[in-house]
């Protein structure tokens, strides 16, 4: 499987840690940055890892030291679906009822074992449908609103 991975400098260590994980068993990595411990801003990340997500219509991997600035970030950009994570069962319902598509992790907040754990469960997890469609719809919808509201700046 293709996935797109980026961190930022508080996640730089961690992410070296799960590409070599996942290379080990197969998967084929896309290191969206950043490539050292020197401090970066996380919108670049998510950014950049949202890019490759939609493009190639594969997973998404995030990490900064909570996990939040760079969720939030990935979020303002159409079409993504990052869910902030901290144990394998949200990562799932992640997947199965959200239809995400990037996993969010905070290296500050969750030790690699459990990362790991959580991101081969999210990888692994298929959506759902049913139910959760409409919902997914429903987010969508907020989404175009937002974007195509009457004011210059979207609905809101």
């Amino acid at each position: 499987m293709k996935i797109a991975i980026g961190s930022d400098h508080a996640g730089f260590s961690m992410k070296q840690e799960i590409i070599n994980e996942l290379k080990a068993e197969g998967h084929q990595i896309i290191d969206c940055g950043t490539h050292s411990s020197e401090s970066v801003d996380y919108p670049d990340i998510a950014e950049a890892v949202a890019k490759k997500v939609l493009e190639d219509n594969i997973f998404g991997v995030l990490i900064c030291g909570t996990g939040i600035g760079i969720s939030i970030a990935a979020n303002k950009i159409p079409g993504i679906r990052a869910a902030l994570c901290h144990d394998p069962y949200s990562a799932a319902l992640a997947r199965e009822h959200n239809d995400a598509n990037v996993i969010a992790v905070g290296s500050r907040i969750t030790g690699i074992g459990i990362t790991l754990e959580m991101i081969k469960t999210f990888i692994n997890s298929k959506f759902q449908g049913g139910r959760h469609q409409r919902r997914v719809e429903k987010i969508d919808s907020l989404e175009k609103k937002c974007h195509e509201g009457s004011r210059a700046s979207g609905l809101y």
